[in-house]
């Protein structure tokens, strides 16, 4: 879904564009400030949206020029989904890899407050039953025996 390999069979058509957000947020380079991460990730945009969007996600003033280094798990992870979701044009599908692994409870719910309010098709793999129900997850697929099996419930 991704992008990142090609499927053993078939195709994947994604004619939306995608941002795959993993457990690292490894999008965002460990040397940068959360600035520098906006601006390389928005190449349109000004230092002011980069800080106004930083802001959103409760990175303001001298918080916008901490290093991605140095963030906790729950901050890289905020941080990342302001760098794809404040954008001229945030992405239409977000894909998701076990977002709250390792998330201690108020990152868990800062990461379901900023979803919250996507305007976009969600995919999220997780074990997280809480966190889909929180996001509002409807439909899942669940991997019983080597085959892929659809649920209506998270």
């Amino acid at each position: 879904i991704a992008g990142l390999i090609e499927p053993s069979s078939g195709m994947v058509e994604r004619p939306v564009r995608a941002a795959l957000l993993d457990q690292q947020a490894a999008m965002l380079k460990p040397d940068e400030t959360l600035v520098e991460a906006w601006l390389r990730l928005n190449p349109q945009g000004t230092p002011n949206a980069a800080r106004a969007a930083l802001a959103r996600f409760l990175f303001r003033n001298v918080q916008a020029d901490r290093r991605v280094g140095e963030l906790s798990g729950g901050e890289r992870l905020r941080a990342a989904l302001a760098c794809i979701m404040t954008g001229a044009q945030p992405p239409q599908l977000l894909v998701l890899d076990e977002p709250t692994n390792h998330l201690d409870i108020d990152s868990v719910e800062a990461v379901e407050a900023a979803l919250s309010g996507y305007d976009g098709a969600l995919v999220v793999v997780s074990h997280d039953a809480d966190f889909l129900t929180n996001l509002g997850v409807d439909r899942t697929l669940v991997l019983k025996g080597g085959q892929l099996q659809p649920s209506t419930t998270p």
